[in-house]
């Protein structure tokens, strides 16, 4: 199955975007998918955007439909995985390598991946990122590790799912319920509208973000 993926980095990592665009870009083209660049590209990018935002951003690209799958990350993974992981239809998985990917997609079959991008970003890090990626966009998700584990496993992510649609509010809450100047800077970036607004695949989603209104600098 091809899979539209959301791009997304904060302030302090968007230098870094350009590499790791292009090397989404390159496993994800190989397999057919699409990828939307739809955070800072880089340092002084307007709106200005930190962990707490991508938390937002991702889930309304998810919940709308606009994408399927959302690569994230700040400078150790974990804050980006906090705020991803506070919504609703988001279970993001914390990626430092190769092998963590490939389990996250069998055992958990989440539908976002947040990496370190500032620790352990060193010599072959751009390496460590095309393996990464290799891991999860090549091969089919939720097919259990050990394989004969498959079944306990996918009822323990379903599960999982379940709970988490109790204990949080829909999508539509939170978005009514939100701080303004969150959603405002989560909500206004050209990239992230356009992927949503031409990908949405749940109209009262898009529609309440287009009724946002934009300042004209960003």
């Amino acid at each position: 199955m091809t899979m539209k993926i959301a791009l997304m980095n904060e302030w302090s990592q968007a230098p870094k975007n350009e590499i790791i665009y292009r090397k989404l870009r390159a496993v994800a083209d190989k397999y057919g998918h699409s990828v939307y660049n739809v955070g800072m590209v880089k340092e002084d990018d307007m709106p200005h955007l930190t962990y707490i935002h991508l938390g937002l951003m991702a889930a309304v690209l998810l919940n709308s439909g606009a994408v399927d799958f959302v690569v994230t990350g700040c400078g150790t993974g974990e804050g980006a995985m906090i705020s991803l992981n506070n919504y609703p239809g988001v279970m993001c998985g914390l990626i430092s390598e190769p092998v963590d990917g490939y389990l996250f997609c069998q055992i958990n079959n989440g539908n976002a991946i947040s990496l370190p991008y500032a620790k352990g970003f060193g010599w072959g890090a751009e390496l460590n990122l095309q393996y990464i990626f290799e891991h999860i966009l090549s091969c089919e998700r939720g097919n259990g590790y050990p394989p004969d584990k498959k079944e306990v496993q996918n009822q323990n992510a379903a599960i999982l799912n379940r709970v988490k649609s109790i204990v949080n509010r829909d999508i539509m809450t939170i978005l009514n319920t939100m701080d303004r100047d969150i959603l405002l800077t989560s909500c206004s970036g050209k990239a992230f509208r356009k992927c949503l607004f031409e990908n949405s695949q749940i109209t009262e989603i898009a529609d309440y973000i287009r009724k946002i209104k934009v300042p004209a600098k960003v």
